[in-house]
């Protein structure tokens, strides 16, 4: 996949880097600063802004986004509380916002979380028909689930058509961390076309941050102003990391 020339799912891993803001102008601040500094992948993650209620609000944010983001990958998120995020809304709100970021033309990727959305498959087909790509993704704050079920979530997650399936787990042990990468590496070999981004959270799951990529994870998650989950790395640390593993 390449996306303003930028390579997903061949060689080093894109970082992506949140912005978890909560004012339009702290938001568009942030987006000139990593933008300035090289960041690949931007990620708006739409539970932390104040405005999120107000359709023009967003739309705003969005129109004054677009020129800065013209040569990044830009990702738009809504998070659910259930799936770590810092509010809840209605199922059909969420949809709405999707809808709105797709009509923007300045989005490359909206996240659909697969399991909180009533109709994933229809979701997804519906936000590709409006020229954007999607990730589907499934959170668990709480647990790795068993290989088996973490098998079958991924198998799923790839049944929506989402160019890109994302599940990011919490660990218990470090056996629930090299579980989940070897799953990501079966899945991978299995459906080598389908990109996937997996993560171990946490403390104990840093490992898998650097060095997912070597099981088939396209994507990692580094900290910009603020971090969006637990365990992530500042954006620079996970570069430099990676530059060594990969040069």
């Amino acid at each position: 996949m390449n996306i303003k020339g930028h390579t997903i799912g061949n060689g080093k891993p894109l970082v992506c880097v949140p912005i978890m803001e909560s004012d339009k102008e702290a938001v568009i601040r942030e987006a000139k600063r990593l933008v300035s500094s090289g960041t690949e992948m931007i990620e708006w993650r739409l539970d932390a802004f104040s405005g999120i209620m107000s359709p023009n609000a967003v739309r705003e944010v969005l129109k004054e986004l677009g020129p800065v983001v013209k040569d990044t990958v830009f990702v738009y998120t809504f998070r659910s509380r259930r799936q770590g995020g810092l509010m809840e809304l209605a199922a059909e709100q969420v949809q709405d916002l999707h809808q709105l970021a797709a009509e923007s033309g300045i989005v490359d990727f909206v996240d659909v979380e697969y399991f909180e959305s009533r109709k994933p498959e229809q979701e997804t087909q519906l936000l590709q028909g409006m020229g954007v790509h999607v990730i589907a993704s499934h959170h668990d704050f709480e647990q790795t689930p068993k290989r088996k079920v973490l098998q079958m979530i991924l198998e799923h997650l790839k049944r929506c058509g989402a160019e890109i399936i994302k599940l990011a787990v919490m660990p218990q042990s470090m056996q629930d961390v090299l579980d989940l990468l070897e799953e990501t590496s079966l899945f991978h070999e299995e459906f080598p076309m389908q990109h996937i981004i997996t993560m171990s959270m946490g403390e104990t799951g840093k490992i898998s941050r650097v060095a997912g990529g070597f099981f088939g994870s396209c994507v990692t998650f580094g900290a910009g102003l603020q971090s969006s989950a637990p365990g992530q790395m500042e954006e620079e640390k996970i570069k430099t990391i990676l530059d060594i593993l990969y040069e």
